[in-house]
């Protein structure tokens, strides 16, 4: 019994291998060209300018800006005469020529 287990498991070893072993060799090379690579690269730039994490740091002025600066109030009004509200809104007439 042990022996025809032992049978089954090397035959799904050897299909594993060969459907993965090409993937993972693949991968692999893949991985230490990465790596190797990676050594090829060239040093990061220094920063310019101030340190970020300088507490003394200058850095530009705070100034206030109100969100809701440009807002007047619209209460009802009386009701003013149609032809008025037409006239204040109404291009103005060209003259004649």
């Amino acid at each position: 019994m042990l022996a025809h287990l032992g049978a089954i498991l090397a035959a799904i070893r050897s299909a594993v291998e060969t459907i993965f072993g090409i993937r993972f060799r693949t991968f692999a090379g893949m991985a230490v060209a990465a790596l190797m690579l990676g050594g090829c690269l060239s040093t990061a730039a220094p920063l310019t300018g101030a340190d970020p994490a300088d507490p003394g740091a200058k850095v530009a002025g705070v100034g206030y800006r109100s969100t809701i600066a440009p807002y007047t109030g619209l209460r009802p009004t009386a009701p003013s005469a149609w032809r008025e509200q037409n006239d204040r809104v109404a291009p103005t007439p060209k003259p004649d020529q």
